[in-house]
């Protein structure tokens, strides 16, 4: 167990290592495309309030826009991290990474299929915890177990299947396709992928202690450092994360979903 996590540490060190590294040479290509998609998101909620007893056809017409508008900018960062990964850094310029048509609707189709096994692995746990409504045992403990295991089963999942856009963007796969090589790549890397989490995540969580424990400026100082530091960092990390389990991996080059659950 001592030589797994010290393994898993290293892995961990070594992402967050070349991740700096190419953030800090890169830094405002990268965060701009971040704070593109900041600001997409925040205009998206105030059009919505601003329209929303206007017109409900054009409130959900300008929701849509917004959503693609942000999925387009989500590829093209992915997309312009991959080229630097490539040392193609000299011939590449943001604008020519914007993805294809095809490439978004796949990400779309691929935010659906995510969305269903999210609420398929949520009904199953429901499934799984009903027969014991006829054990007597009581209502109320049966309910939030069953809560408790499926937030558990649901991040486990959501983590498993969460790197299907890089299949999209890198390996120009199917959406359905996309999400079963995101199983397989990582099958006995969750440890190392939720350590890496952790260490992306600290920030935030530290942010909301500090705001728990009544230190809103110092709170208000962490959010903006992990704003302009954390969030490209955590772009790039997740990135080189899914090249590195790439060059690992050496199963099936059509995984099937049984064999890759566990």
């Amino acid at each position: 167990m001592i030589n797994f996590l010290k393994e898993t540490t290293f892995t961990v060190n070594e992402v967050i290592g070349k991740s700096w590294d190419l953030t800090r040479r890169h830094y405002f290509s990268i965060s701009t495309l971040c704070f593109l998609m900041f600001i997409t998101s925040n205009a998206s909620g105030l059009m919505a309030f601003l329209i929303k007893d206007v017109n409900k056809g054009l409130s959900a017409l300008m929701a849509f826009f917004f959503i693609i508008m942000y999925f387009t900018i989500n590829l093209s960062l992915l997309k312009y991290i991959f080229h630097l990964l490539d040392d193609e850094e000299h011939d590449v310029s943001i604008v020519s990474t914007l993805p294809t048509r095809q490439q978004i609707i796949r990400f779309v189709v691929g935010m659906l299929y995510f969305m269903l096994v999210i609420v398929g692995v949520y009904c199953v746990v429901i499934l799984v915890a009903f027969p014991f409504i006829y054990t007597g045992i009581r209502m109320q403990l049966i309910t939030n177990i069953a809560i408790a295991i499926g937030v558990v089963a649901i991040f486990i999942t959501w983590v498993r299947i969460s790197f299907f856009p890089f299949f999209i963007i890198d390996k120009n796969e199917p959406p359905f396709g996309s999400l079963k090589f995101s199983l397989a790549i990582t099958k006995g890397n969750f440890t190392k992928i939720l350590l890496l989490l952790l260490v992306l995540g600290g920030f935030y969580v530290l942010c909301l202690v500090l705001i728990a424990l009544q230190y809103p400026v110092i709170a208000f100082f962490v959010n903006i450092f992990s704003s302009f530091i954390i969030v490209p960092l955590s772009s790039v990390a997740l990135t080189i994360a899914y090249r590195k389990m790439m060059s690992e991996y050496e199963g099936d080059e059509n995984p099937d979903i049984i064999h890759n659950i566990v």
